[in-house]
């Protein structure tokens, strides 16, 4: 009976112990090539081009392991992942908008920043600002969206798809959240040298951000899961990039404009905190798989 017993109990206990070497030898090879890439940019005070090495290290640090344990590449999920794929593609397309949107509109608005769109000479055939700023969000939608795309992809292969499926079988205690601080923990020293996404107080920076990713994590979690493709959290970590970085970063202006926007701003954080509980709630998918299942 004994005997019984520790076979039947084996197989769950395989996947966890396999989970837990691929995360260990993730990390093993992802932290001290982020330490070697953030080190060189804080020293010399560049953000370019080691950025674009920097956003590849999660990917390559999933491959390594991948390929170390054999493990192979299926579960990565690059298959859309259906009409439920599809849906979450658009609403990842669509969020960033909305978050900026409403995050930058009040600060114009109530001028805690200024709103300063593209000027004639770039559409000199356009007098209207709001007009121009849509010019400008239409322009992002070329060669520059694919560049982006193929940089958040360098993060999110290794993101949620690795680091995060395999929290879930190494049955680490919430999952979701650990992989939401890890990543945004991954920033902090960039922010922190003010060479990332800093304002004023580089610390208070760091803290707004940490609590706008790691919200955002949940929702990265959820069209990653529910869909069990990458590419709805490649489509959303892309279109941020390109939107609120391109877009709307372009078009604000003001001494004390990075305190309430960008992406360590306190109103996008407050943005990002309501649309994510509000949207959590509303879109509720029919299934949402297991890590196991995504395979």
């Amino acid at each position: 009976m004994q005997t019984t017993a520790i076979s039947q109990t084996q197989p769950a206990v395989e996947p966890v112990q396999k989970a837990r070497r691929g995360l260990l030898l993730y990390f093993a090879i992802l932290i001290p090539i982020t330490a070697l890439l953030e080190g060189i940019m804080i020293l010399r005070g560049q953000f370019e081009p080691w950025v674009i090495l920097l956003m590849f290290t999660p990917t390559l640090a999933s491959v390594i392991a991948r390929l170390t344990l054999r493990e192979g590449f299926s579960d990565v999920s690059f298959r859309v992942g259906g009409r439920r794929g599809v849906q979450a593609i658009l609403l990842a397309l669509i969020l960033p908008v909305i978050v900026g949107v409403i995050a930058y509109g009040v600060a114009w608005s109530v001028g805690l920043a200024e709103f300063t769109p593209p000027d004639s000479s770039t559409f000199p055939a356009v007098t209207n600002p709001l007009a121009r700023l849509g010019l400008q969000f239409v322009s992002v939608l070329n060669v520059g969206f694919l560049i982006a795309l193929v940089l958040a992809a360098g993060e999110e292969i290794g993101w949620r798809g690795y680091m995060l499926t395999r929290l879930i079988d190494a049955r680490v205690p919430q999952p979701v959240l650990v992989s939401g601080l890890i990543w945004g923990i991954w920033h902090l020293p960039l922010i922190l040298s003010g060479l990332y996404a800093a304002g004023p107080n580089p610390l208070l920076s760091a803290l707004w951000f940490l609590v706008a990713i790691t919200v955002s994590s949940f929702l990265y979690a959820r069209l990653r899961l529910a869909t069990g493709s990458i590419w709805p959290v490649i489509m959303l970590h892309g279109a941020w990039n390109s939107t609120i970085q391109s877009v709307f970063d372009g078009s604000t202006s003001g001494e004390r404009a990075t305190v309430w926007v960008g992406e360590s701003g306190i109103l996008v954080m407050l943005t990002i905190i309501i649309v994510v509980v509000l949207l959590t709630r509303v879109w509720r998918p029919a299934a949402e798989n297991s890590a196991r299942e995504l395979t």
